[in-house]
């Protein structure tokens, strides 16, 4: 059974797995608010898409990007982390977008693997329910620990969690970091900032 993890929480993907991790999946999810009734549509209309975008940057031991990926750029250089793509309406159930990384094909310079959620529209996370984000051992699809994030407000974005090698180990960190910025490009600093392993 999948852990439910609060802010700020580490856990050991080895020992959540209880086996050697070679590949997992960070599931991104979120709805858009519905908005009912007549006064809900004087004010604003019955919710709309919400267009939010995962996002994974790939730093070094000195906290410096050696990579992104995200929309612009769906897979990695070395191609170990992959993007399934754009999802523009947070319609659905499920994972709304999915970063696939194997963690065997890293480069041995990657210490940390950060994941964002960003509005490039610059809708707000006023208009967001249901976000969280989620972690899959990526070789029998079991889940092994979810985020839920409740916080609403006027931010644009949001630093969801980080991994963390440790020799052949990767912990995750869950951080739920309200931020400002419509791509991940602009948190990269607040990114390394925030890692604290």
């Amino acid at each position: 059974m999948a852990l439910t993890l609060s802010k700020n929480q580490t856990i050991s993907l080895e020992k959540t797995a209880g086996a050697t991790l070679t590949k997992v999946s960070m599931g991104l999810g979120w709805d858009p608010v519905k908005k009912g009734g007549f006064l809900g549509k004087l004010l604003g209309g019955g919710g709309g898409d919400i267009d939010l975008d995962a996002s994974c940057l790939i730093l070094d031991a000195d906290k410096q990007a050696l990579d992104i990926v995200w929309f612009k750029q769906l897979k990695s250089k070395d191609g170990s982390i992959n993007h399934s793509g754009d999802n523009r309406t947070g319609e659905g159930d499920g994972d709304d977008e999915t970063i696939h990384v194997n963690l065997a094909g890293l480069p041995s310079a990657a210490k940390y693997l950060v994941f964002t959620v960003n509005s490039f529209t610059g809708q707000t996370f006023d208009q967001v329910e249901n976000a969280y984000c989620r972690i899959v051992n990526g070789s029998n699809k079991n889940e092994l620990a979810r985020f839920n994030l409740a916080e609403k407000g006027r931010h644009t974005g949001v630093l969801m969690a980080y991994m963390t090698r440790s020799g052949s180990d990767w912990n995750l960190t869950t951080l739920g970091i309200v931020a400002s910025g419509r791509n991940v490009t602009d948190l990269v600093a607040d990114a390394a900032r925030v890692i604290t392993a």
